[in-house]
């Protein structure tokens, strides 16, 4: 399996954009999976300087309804004519940020792509063939990221919590190996890699993906009693983690202190062959 960062909030090169949000190209031994597409057509300018064709994707998947993880994808569509796309039924609701200024922003995607016929509701615990599997509506004990109260989606003419019902995780089967690939982990990456282990019976041996432990809104992070519990508990997994995008930079390397070589960094241009 060959994973490439199309987009990521940095990059390894001066060649290659970055932006604040997350696409990732992901060679198995049968598909070609695009996982999320950034916030803009960042993602494919890049994906032409690293020599990757995203017409050969068969699948696109969408892990949530934020424009940094969707926004790119009319820029795709025009290119790639035949993927499905596979996306949670509630990914096209009215999201918002709350500012410091109290505005209510629409952080969402582009609503008139909910009547694309490519388009594959997914359930809650939706097994796409034997080596694909998404899962949504993650619970669990473990505190959801705090950065998650300035979220909110607009019913009518009012906005409430986000419950994060549209986010939905990746699973990938290649061989004896289990690879989980999370968007930004609104869900707190404890509980969707907890999950991930209810489905299969053992953690995934790679955890891939944003963690939101950085509020891109405030410029808040977490705690580093929070971040340092956090990476006692994937310590546990023994897992292999790769993060970046949402979980931010100082906290990433707070991860890094105390996880060790069980944890990289994401990056604009870098691939991970597993």
């Amino acid at each position: 399996m060959k994973i490439s960062v199309l987009s990521e909030n940095t990059s390894i090169s001066p060649d290659l954009g970055s932006e604040h949000g997350l696409s990732l190209f992901i060679e198995t031994d049968s598909h070609n999976i695009i996982f999320d597409t950034g916030a803009s057509d960042l993602f494919l300018n890049n994906a032409v300087k690293m020599s990757i064709d995203v017409s050969t994707a068969d699948l696109i998947v969408i892990s949530h309804g934020h424009h940094d993880h969707g926004g790119g994808l009319p820029d795709l569509l025009r290119i790639n004519k035949t993927a499905d796309i596979y996306a949670s039924p509630f990914v096209f609701n009215d999201f918002r940020a709350i500012n410091d200024k109290g505005e209510a922003n629409y952080i969402g995607l582009d609503r008139e792509l909910s009547a694309e016929s490519r388009i594959i509701k997914t359930t809650e615990h939706h097994i796409i063939d034997d080596a694909l599997t998404l899962f949504s509506n993650v619970k669990g004990s473990f505190p959801r990221p705090s950065g998650n109260k300035t979220l909110f989606r607009r019913t009518d003419a009012s906005n409430i919590n986000d419950d994060f019902i549209h986010e939905q995780n990746l699973i990938i089967r290649e061989g004896d190996k289990y690879v989980l690939i999370a968007g930004c982990a609104h869900c707190g990456i404890v509980n969707i890699a907890e999950h991930c282990h209810a489905i299969l019976g053992v953690y995934p041996n790679y955890v891939l993906g944003g963690f939101h432990l950085f509020n891109p809104t405030t410029g808040d992070y977490e705690s580093t009693e929070a971040i340092n519990t956090i990476a006692q508990a994937l310590l546990k997994t023994g897992s292999m983690f790769y993060t970046g995008h949402c979980t931010g930079l100082s906290a990433y390397d707070k991860l890094r202190s105390a996880m060790g070589d069980k944890i990289d960094a994401l990056s604009t241009g870098k691939t991970i062959n597993i």
